[in-house]
């Protein structure tokens, strides 16, 4: 056996799991096998035995499935997946009705497949330590926890207790999981679990599991159950809202749930195991896998962070602008522990910045997740100013003024000068080049673009911006920055609207140039729903300022003329322009765009009557799932451009950056993998049709098809 140790002393078998040549142990298939194997030797000697330690050789318990092998699985490999997950229940159904006590030792993490070994224990120690983690996180990866995990959790907490652990995967650290009986002892020295575990073998020489009890029952009742039932009849329904029909993971693992409680226990682990080998294959599945857990780890590891660069966290930043972004940033700098200078024009302006960060943490000291004191704390890190000579001795300054070039060259040129020495600047900029944003500082190798999104404690994401002269230890030093705020950072080279901002702009100006094809409004909207985008383009342009859209479209025709162009607005520009200059909607903070908002509290928003009569054609012919596509091959094609353009540098960030920066669906796997998944053979096929039928936007030059090609995954 090359990834389980077995010994046997004392009457005690030790089944220690030590994966070669990694950091984490995996149900990859050399496991599989060595379980089998451990197993037929725990059987044999079954006299010998008085107990079953399960024992990791890691700094974590058990990491769970083997991913890498999932991402190469085809779909003719379900019927093989379904035979070697119910080989491994098997063993795991062995082990714990042998009638010998099994305890499992937790020195860390054990996460998916960790877990479920874990269950194997009929006692479960664990390490008294917050940064262990335990759960069933499958879901996220559009997998279901089916070694098990979704029949025993059940079992253990009820099929309405089980649900956010399921369902939601709702993780656990050892101190909850005792609260919950999941865990039954806990130590706070790792010495200590065998020790705790001989002891309570050598107390219950006979064991079984709770569900294999004669007077087991599920707690909170089975379906049968009228309140079960009942929650159950609506729970379909609740979560087709959720994942509307996009994410099959959720259903599936609510299908077993609901019906493996109405059968026994073995019945249970193969009705689970029916529903994994379907779903594995499936390309949801993978997608989600591929960017949730690799290319996101990708991203975590620092992979697109420059080398030989030390660790970097600033002490002290200066936020230009108390609007909005501004407050944003100040908020989540202070709840990071760092201190904060929030300047604007007026001392009224940047308190009213601070006041934001207060808003946001009342509702916390209220509801008593978060102390007075700790909330005083945060605001005393948060110094609202309107004297540039406050910033002074900042580790770094970032601008989040008005999107206006000289604006933004007046603030960098007062505030720059008080940066501490070895310190670096940044615009918030979502469209100008940092480049140009850059002439107007002394220092342009330490000038960056450091672009979050609105709002700004609540998305995740943060696009850092190499202008032509920054050197890597700005950019390495802007990474760690965002890190340490607890978001993800991609980088990307410099151009007009960087990754996010110009792939975002095709989504929504495509909306508006189907609009004024004619194609119905509520037609639209319904299909980036269906789609899996969070709202309809036209929201989204109404939420983001059409009056802003226009301003960039003015910043880029200017920006054009300077260079002795003429840029050409694209359909959708053109419609949205006539939108503020010509009907006065200038979005949703002006009180009306391509929606009405009614004034009085709770009213719905609902679409401007208008643009019925002003757009809408009733002989144009439209198609439900070309309109969908046209949203998603739009994004999927400029995605590729930029990674042509060397824009983007990788297809993680490619990934990442359009799910978390522009709300791309997660079903996809991100803009790229949305290609990858299809085949991009089919893809190409498919944007050339497009191209024919509605214009260039969805044009594919040679190399842009070589970019594609050049950088598909293999696993």
């Amino acid at each position: 056996m090359k990834t389980i140790r077995y010994e046997l002393a004392d009457g005690i078998a030790t089944l220690t799991f030590d994966e070669p040549g990694s950091p984490v142990n995996t149900m990859c298939q050399q496991w599989q096998h060595d379980l089998t194997e451990v197993t037929a030797q725990v059987v044999q000697d079954k006299d010998a035995i008085k107990g079953i330690i399960l024992a990791s050789a890691k700094t974590t318990f058990f990491a769970g499935a083997d991913l890498k092998g999932t991402m190469r699985l085809k779909a003719s490999d379900a019927g093989r997946v379904f035979t070697e997950i119910e080989q491994t229940k098997k063993n795991f159904r062995t082990l714990e009705t042998l009638g010998k006590p099994v305890v499992a030792c937790l020195n860390g993490t054990a996460l998916g497949g960790g877990w479920e070994v874990a269950l194997v224990g009929h006692h479960r120690v664990a390490m008294d330590d917050k940064k262990i983690q335990f759960g069933l996180p499958e879901i996220t990866l559009g997998l279901i926890p089916g070694a098990s995990g979704i029949t025993k959790m059940t079992r253990l907490l009820g099929l309405l207790g089980a649900q956010p652990y399921i369902l939601e995967s709702k993780l656990f650290g050892p101190r909850e999981a005792l609260e919950l009986g999941l865990v039954h002892e806990l130590v706070s020295d790792a010495a200590q679990l065998r020790e705790k575990a001989l002891a309570w073998i050598a107390a219950n020489p006979v064991s079984q599991q709770p569900w294999d009890a004669k007077d087991y029952k599920i707690p909170g009742g089975t379906p049968a159950n009228p309140k079960i039932a009942g929650a159950l009849t609506v729970a379909p329904a609740m979560l087709k809202k959720t994942t509307r029909g996009l994410y099959p993971a959720p259903e599936y693992a609510l299908a077993a749930m609901a019906e493996g409680a109405q059968v026994d226990f073995d019945t249970a682990l193969r009705i689970e195991s029916r529903y994994l080998a379907r779903l594995i294959v499936s390309p949801v599945a993978k997608n989600m896998i591929n960017t949730f857990f690799f290319n996101l780890n990708a991203i975590k590891s620092g992979q697109s962070r420059p080398k030989d660069v030390p660790k970097y966290k600033p002490a002290r930043v200066g936020v230009l602008g108390a609007g909005m972004m501004g407050a944003g940033i100040a908020y989540v700098q202070a709840s990071r522990g760092i201190a904060t200078v929030l300047k604007d024009v007026s001392l009224e302006k940047a308190e009213h910045g601070k006041a934001y960060s207060a808003r946001l943490t009342q509702p916390r000291v209220d509801k008593g997740r978060m102390s007075p004191h700790d909330q005083k704390a945060l605001l005393d890190r948060i110094t609202p100013t309107d004297k540039a000579a406050d910033l002074k001795g900042c580790d770094l300054i970032i601008e989040a003024v008005f999107e206006q070039r000289a604006l933004k060259a007046a603030v960098t040129k007062e505030a720059e000068p008080m940066l501490a020495a070895g310190g670096f600047f940044a615009s918030n900029t979502s469209t100008l080049p940092i480049s140009g944003l850059a002439m107007a500082s002394e220092r342009p190798a330490k000038f960056i673009g450091i672009h979050f999104f609105s709002p700004v404690d609540k998305m995740k994401l943060v696009e850092i911006i190499r202008g032509q002269q920054t050197d890597e230890e700005t950019v390495a030093r802007a990474f760690d920055y965002v890190q340490s705020l607890g978001k993800i950072p991609i980088v990307v080279n410099d151009s007009r609207g960087f990754y996010t901002s110009r792939t975002f702009g095709t989504f929504v100006m495509e909306g508006a140039a189907m609009l004024g094809e004619g194609i119905p409004a509520p037609v639209i909207e319904n299909a980036g729903i269906q789609c899996g985008m969070p709202v309809g383009p036209l929201a989204v342009l109404d939420e983001t300022a059409l009056s802003l859209s226009v301003h960039v479209l003015d910043q880029t025709r200017a920006d054009y003329r300077f260079e002795g162009k003429t840029y050409l607005a694209t359909p959708g520009e053109l419609l949205v322009e006539r939108m503020v200059k010509e009907f006065d909607r200038n979005g949703r903070a002006a009180g009306s765009g391509f929606y009405d908002y009614p004034a009085e509290k709770g009213a719905r928003k609902s679409l401007w009557p208008q643009l019925k009569a002003l757009f809408e054609k009733p002989d144009t012919a439209w198609d439900i799932e070309e309109v969908k596509d046209r949203l998603l091959y739009r994004q999927a094609v400029e995605t590729a451009r930029c990674l042509s353009e060397n824009v983007l540098t990788t297809v993680f960030e490619a990934n990442i950056g359009s799910i978390f920066g522009i709300g791309f669906p997660a079903w996809t796997g991100g803009a790229m993998q949305f290609i990858y998944s299809m085949g991009v053979d089919a893809f190409v096929q498919r944007a050339d049709a497009l191209a024919a039928k509605f214009g260039p936007g969805f044009a594919l030059t040679a190399q842009v098809k070589d970019t594609i090609r050049k950088h598909q995954p293999v696993y």
